[in-house]
């Protein structure tokens, strides 16, 4: 008996003993998670399952929007004589040297008549247009109208037969995050399709201020040649013109920004109907309200657009908008910064009726704006100024000129030292007869780089004074 007990003992001692040699010596040690918090622990379970996101893009079917574009987007050619650099042999002969530069990009025709929406950048100063379709076939161009603030260009050309074209979507529809395709003539390839999402909306690139954009920007590749092409949705359709990327190298990295397919239609519709283009303006200056801002000012708010102003005789002021009021919506449409509101008049054309949802003194109310003319202009050096009324041409025993507004911040008391206030009257820019601010944007687009600002103007004693600017 004791020789059984005493096998029994040794076994189990030797058992112990393998057990632990192999723990110790030869098992994988296990990492061990340890939460300081079992209500917030420090890792995250993971999963093999096949979830709805996990296979979102091989449920996305680009095929369908593909074919309904790529014959509706074309190539454009801009062909710009030049003056070149004058050589011996040319001023022997005579002659004046010139240059033949050629710039590419894309178009979209947006009807069977062969009307083609392009940017202005891509057309501008030529002197000869081509559009080559996807089917190789190239016709002349000829421009019928343009918009520089929009960067929109509408051209059109004359076709043996009805050709492909893209119909337009409500791009105020396009959400973040939707797919879209970008469909353009990079690098003097045929038509080329690249895919990708809306990253956001209401995008404003100018810092200035001097041109109020709101693009859509996607992560889309677009690359040189990709400009006035099209930015379509999964069927197909229009929701925007490619214009601009984001670069330091020149070419895509990740950045891309197209005109809304909203505004580009209302370019081209009022320069088909109109011959030019009939921007609308709310008529208020200000700024987006942030923590930083509403402190400033010594409120709670730090949503909407904060009214500092209204212009005078705009839609605005008619309507009753005063300074402190915060826009909190246009249109139903969510408004948290400037570009919001502008890319939604930008869609709309003066005579519009566009309904504010205001917030003032705790209070929202809805009040209907009817848009206006822009009739201001925010000059160099002196500030803002509008077409004068004969009352104000009256007061100064003037028959021409424009009226200032406002004065520019940062040489409002050189001004004022001088006797020239808000009201006075604006009769000539560089010797050029002023009589709307049609004509103040001209005499400054033709005033060459190196070329003073001369200003003639009325001031309050009535008296008209000459004022140089280099």
């Amino acid at each position: 008996m004791k020789k059984v007990l005493t096998l029994v003992l040794v076994s189990a001692l030797g058992g112990i003993f393998t057990l632990g040699s192999y723990k110790l010596f030869i098992e994988e040690k296990q990492p061990v998670v340890v939460s300081a918090n079992e209500n917030n622990p420090s890792f995250l379970p993971t999963s093999n399952l096949n979830t709805t996101a996990y296979n979102i893009e091989e449920k996305a079917d680009f095929t369908l929007a593909a074919e309904n574009t790529v014959n509706a987007v074309v190539h454009v050619k801009n062909v710009t004589i030049s003056s070149g650099q004058m050589s011996f042999q040319d001023l022997f002969m005579g002659r004046s040297p010139q240059r033949a530069q050629m710039g590419t990009g894309s178009g979209v025709i947006v009807n069977a008549d062969g009307y083609i929406i392009t940017n202005n950048h891509v057309i501008n100063n030529s002197d000869q247009l081509t559009v080559t379709l996807n089917n190789n076939k190239t016709y002349e161009a000829e421009i019928v109208g343009t918009d520089p603030k929009t960067d929109i260009a509408l051209l059109k050309i004359e076709a043996e037969e009805e050709l492909p074209f893209v119909t337009f979507a409500d791009s105020d529809n396009a959400k973040i995050g939707d797919w879209v395709l970008a469909v353009g003539n990079p690098f003097n390839l045929t038509s080329t399709v690249t895919a990708g999402i809306i990253s956001a909306k209401a995008r404003n690139l100018d810092p200035t201020g001097t041109y109020l954009q709101s693009f859509i920007q996607t992560d889309a590749a677009v690359n040189p040649g990709n400009s006035g092409g099209a930015l379509v949705n999964t069927n197909g359709e229009l929701i925007g013109i490619n214009t601009a990327i984001s670069s330091q190298t020149g070419s895509y990295v990740g950045y891309s920004f197209a005109v809304p397919s909203n505004i580009a239609r209302r370019v081209i519709e009022d320069i088909m109907e109109y011959g030019n283009v009939q921007n609308g303006i709310l008529g208020i200056s200000g700024g987006a309200l942030n923590s930083k801002f509403a402190d400033e000012l010594g409120i709670n708010d730090t949503e909407g657009i904060y009214v500092a102003s209204t212009v005078e005789e705009s839609g605005a002021e008619k309507a009753g908008i005063k300074k402190g009021d915060i826009i909190k919506e246009i249109d139903n449409i969510k408004v948290s910064k400037f570009a919001d509101l502008t890319g939604h008049i930008g869609a709309k054309r003066a005579g519009d009726v566009v309904s504010l949802k205001i917030s003032r003194d705790g209070n929202s109310k809805i009040i209907p704006v009817t848009l206006t003319r822009n009739e201001t202009f925010t000059m160099p050096l002196v500030g803002m100024v509008k077409n004068a009324k004969k009352e104000d041409l009256k007061k100064f025993k003037a028959d021409h000129g424009v009226k200032i507004t406002e004065l520019d911040e940062q040489y409002a008391s050189y001004w004022k030292k001088n006797g020239v206030k808000e009201g006075c009257i604006i009769t000539a820019i560089n010797e050029t007869k002023i009589s709307s601010i049609e004509d103040v944007k001209n005499a400054i687009k033709n005033k060459s780089q190196y070329e003073p600002l001369r200003i003639e103007l009325i001031n309050t004693n009535g008296e008209k004074e000459r004022y140089n600017f280099r």
